[in-house]
């Protein structure tokens, strides 16, 4: 329950953001028209929903609302209903399924993202289900991500694998394979750089790790979780196209949507890209990241109707 409340006071800032405005534009006209619905698409894709399910959506209101009435109520529950459907209400698949023993993720993201706060969260929240997790700090370049990783490691009460500075980070993932394999470790999330130091082109790095992990451990990665800034909106659309093409990216962990109003990027990773989004982070503290709930997702912006 905690979470849950946490979930919609975080959310807060996206319902006054997307509804508020469109709210405020249906007060402003006394009847549906043409220029109306031009505003609400305008509305529409500057939340980052994206331009084409803003038409979507738009055509959807343009066929079944009212000429005049209640537009607002009308609206809100046309819209509520077609979010729903476009990002899965319904469908499984937020939060934790542990697949394999080790159960290996890999964690990618461009740098300022929060990637390694999400995976310091993570190994807190497996930890919780007293699962013996291992964090591999596979960025090499950044001496700040080591040390960040380790804080993180200790505060989560999890195991690290690092090397030297400058090492091999395809060397340090699969070090931490082979030593959950021979250890013990239930679960290992795999640290990785959001941009290097060399000419070595990132997406190239990635997939030789992501190769690695594989020849030591067959079918593993099991997962790989691209770390999204929701802040970032449709730059991030076009991130995680990029690391998609590269390293095929399972779920998406959705970080700093609590100070966000412009939470319709979701709406546009799952149209868009069809890559669930399983995490949302809700702020720093090592329980402010929770399962990704499409139905609270969908009230925290337009409120419950009733």
């Amino acid at each position: 329950m905690k979470l849950f409340q946490k979930w919609q006071a975080g959310l807060k800032k996206t319902q006054e953001g997307i509804w508020g405005r469109i709210s405020q534009a249906l007060h402003s006209k006394p009847k549906l028209d043409e220029e109306l619905l031009e505003e609400l698409e305008e509305i529409l894709i500057q939340s980052d929903i994206g331009a084409a399910n803003a038409l979507s959506l738009i055509g959807e209101m343009r066929g079944r609302l009212p000429a005049d009435g209640d537009l607002e109520e009308a609206s809100r529950r046309i819209l509520m209903e077609r979010i729903r459907q476009l990002v899965g209400e319904g469908e499984t698949g937020g939060g934790m399924t542990v697949t394999a023993d080790p159960h290996v993720i890999l964690v990618v993201g461009v740098n300022g993202t929060g990637k390694t706060t999400s995976i310091g969260k993570l190994a807190y929240r497996f930890g919780r289900e007293n699962r013996k997790v291992l964090l591999a700090a596979a960025d090499t370049f950044r001496a700040a991500a080591v040390e960040q990783l380790g804080e993180w490691a200790v505060r989560a009460k999890a195991d690290l694998i690092r090397q030297s500075m400058g090492a091999d980070p395809a060397s340090v993932a699969h070090d931490a394979v082979e030593a959950a394999m021979t250890r013990g470790f239930n679960v290992v999330l795999v640290d990785t750089a959001g941009r290097l130091h060399s000419k070595v082109n990132l997406m190239e790095e990635l997939k030789k790790i992501h190769r690695v992990i594989g020849r030591r451990m067959p079918g593993a990665p099991h997962e790989v979780l691209l770390v999204l800034d929701a802040t970032t909106g449709q730059n991030g659309l076009n991130q995680a196209r990029v690391f998609q093409q590269a390293v095929g990216v399972t779920g998406i962990i959705l970080a700093k949507l609590d100070g966000t109003a412009r939470g319709g990027i979701v709406v546009s990773i799952r149209r868009e890209l069809g890559i669930p989004v399983k995490w949302v982070g809700l702020g720093e503290g090592l329980e402010d990241l929770v399962p990704f709930d499409p139905g609270s997702y969908v009230e925290s912006i337009f409120g419950n109707p009733g």
